[in-house]
């Protein structure tokens, strides 16, 4: 594996993404999303004893049991931002300890990939190599890169309105809007605007143009 040539540094932001072998889907129902989901979720934490796919076999009491003994121990990242898309995820990062991005997107990447594998009777990587990695070293590249990943699904057409956006169900963008939190930590973020209505203004005021911008950059990949 090709040596990364940026670190990893804790309390440090990273983007990080990648997609679909060969530009495959990576998702074919919902059922997809919300398994990568609730992996995202679980692979927050240092040390879990268990796997995911062993994990889900508890009883529903077992279950709360082990998450809430598991919630004690220390986070290796924070998700900031991120959004699944049919055939790639965005996330953006922090990591919190020493390896923890590289051991997140390890984590999660082989637990999906494994139910996907199981799922379809498939065999082989369903990402694209090593993950990809942008090193966020201002407030202002932070703001734009969550940006950026909760416009993906109007950037790229999967949702055809704007309106339709603040729907979309794959995104930590709701929980921008909303007092209901499940794995993401939108306060970073939130801290630069006086309420989560300003941060969608914010993001309303930009769609149209990384829209266009996606157009292009398609256009001009077509012709060559």
């Amino acid at each position: 594996m090709p040596q990364r040539l940026i670190p990893f540094i804790n309390a440090h932001y990273y983007h990080v993404y990648n997609r679909g072998v060969e530009k495959r889907s990576i998702f074919s129902d919902e059922r997809c999303y919300e398994r990568l989901k609730n992996i995202c979720e679980y692979y927050l934490y240092d040390n879990p004893r268990l796997k995911f796919s062993k994990y889900i076999q508890l009883t529903n009491n077992l279950k709360h049991e082990y998450l809430e003994g598991l919630k004690s121990h220390e986070r290796i990242v924070t998700v900031i931002s991120y959004v699944f898309m049919p055939n790639h995820f965005h996330f953006l990062l922090r990591q919190e300890i020493d390896g923890g991005v590289s051991e997140y997107i390890r984590r999660i990447s082989d637990s999906y990939t494994k139910y996907f594998n199981t799922r379809y009777k498939r065999v082989g990587p369903l990402f694209q190599g090593q993950f990809k990695a942008v090193h966020i070293t201002s407030d202002e590249q932070l703001l734009h890169v969550s940006r950026y990943i909760h416009l993906n699904p109007y950037s790229n057409g999967v949702v055809s309105t704007f309106h339709k956006l603040m729907n979309y169900q794959w995104s930590s963008l709701n929980e921008y809007t909303s007092t209901k939190q499940t794995f993401t930590d939108p306060q970073q973020i939130l801290l630069s605007f006086q309420t989560p209505h300003n941060y969608i203004t914010f993001l309303k005021d930009s769609a149209d143009y990384q829209r266009n911008l996606h157009i292009i950059k398609r256009l001009l990949i077509e012709q060559n």
